[in-house]
């Protein structure tokens, strides 16, 4: 039995290589493209994914990278909260990326409050702290906008398609 379906396999193989034919004759290629770009419609803001991740990581554990814990209890927890919900939006990017357009606003937003969480949450912070949630808070901006013009885009194309 295995002999068999083997010799049908060859054969297949065979009469596709022989007759030379691509797929691109095959009625079903316009639905296959349709499909397809659905499919990958909302990785242009999924390309962001990866950063958004680091970057979410690196909040996490900038308490412990910088050394704050300690002399900055709330700022530490507050970075790992902040941390941990980017790292979040970053695997709702990679999972489900059309889901997750709305929420791009939402991490420019994020970013903006790093920026100025150092004086809000935490008390007295020293340069070390503020440059950290400076930077942290620029990048999380940054890919924020960067997300929310690739949605934007992309909602542009599916209106008009």
């Amino acid at each position: 039995m295995a002999d068999v379906s083997h010799t049908r396999r060859d054969v297949s193989q065979q009469d596709v290589s022989q007759t030379g034919q691509d797929l691109a004759g095959h009625p079903d290629v316009p639905e296959m493209r349709e499909r397809y770009a659905r499919m990958l419609g909302g990785r242009d803001v999924a390309l962001v994914d990866g950063p958004v991740f680091l970057v979410g990581l690196f909040c996490a554990l900038s308490p412990w990278i910088i050394h704050f814990t300690a002399t900055q209890p709330a700022l530490a927890a507050h970075n790992l909260i902040m941390g941990i919900a980017l790292v979040v939006m970053a695997v709702g990017f990679t999972v489900m990326p059309q889901r997750m357009y709305g929420l791009s606003w939402a991490m420019c937003a994020m970013g903006v409050w790093l920026i100025i969480a150092p004086w809000i949450v935490g008390t007295g912070p020293d340069k070390g702290i503020i440059w950290t949630n400076a930077v942290i808070g620029g990048l999380t901006l940054l890919l924020g906008l960067v997300c929310a013009a690739a949605a934007m885009k992309s909602g542009r194309s599916r209106r008009r398609a």
